[in-house]
């Protein structure tokens, strides 16, 4: 007789679950990488031009030039400003997806647990019954051994 559990596809869908789960985080986690890797890109294009601003302004540079060197890096300091809120974000959903998941793991380990356990209480059982079998042939042969003695 072989083991079969009945809540196997309980068990099956959690496990279904958690590597949904876990599918979600990493791309939580490609996002959040994603976002910081276009800051720095942001905060380094800022600290590029900072450099170009005092090279021009040691060059003697035009005004006008200086000027539109300066509402680029203002540009530049709104998007900073808007990536990092980007990176925020990121940051907490990937918080979220790795509660979720953990919560995900701990349900299946729940499940897998009880399988685990009713595996055993199988395995007993069968143990158990063999053992009973034995016994009844013993007693059967000691019976009809018994009878030819007399």
């Amino acid at each position: 007789m072989k083991f079969r559990y009945h809540f196997q596809k309980v068990v099956d869908l959690k496990s279904n679950e958690k590597t949904q789960a876990e599918w979600m985080l990493s791309t939580a986690i490609g996002k959040l990488q994603t976002e910081e890797e276009h800051l720095i890109q942001l905060l380094n294009d800022r600290s590029n031009l900072i450099g170009i601003i005092q090279s021009a302004t040691e060059n003697t540079a035009s005004v006008n030039s200086l000027q539109e060197m300066q509402r680029y890096v203002h540009h530049l300091d709104e998007c900073i400003s808007r990536k990092n809120s980007d990176v925020k974000h990121a940051q907490v959903n990937v918080q979220r997806n790795q509660t979720f998941l953990n919560g995900k793991m701990v349900d299946e380990k729940v499940w897998l647990g009880a399988r685990d356990k009713a595996k055993i209480n199988f395995q007993q059982e069968m143990l158990l019954r063999e053992q009973n079998d034995l016994d009844e042939m013993a007693t059967v042969r000691f019976a009809a051994k018994a009878g030819r003695a007399n």
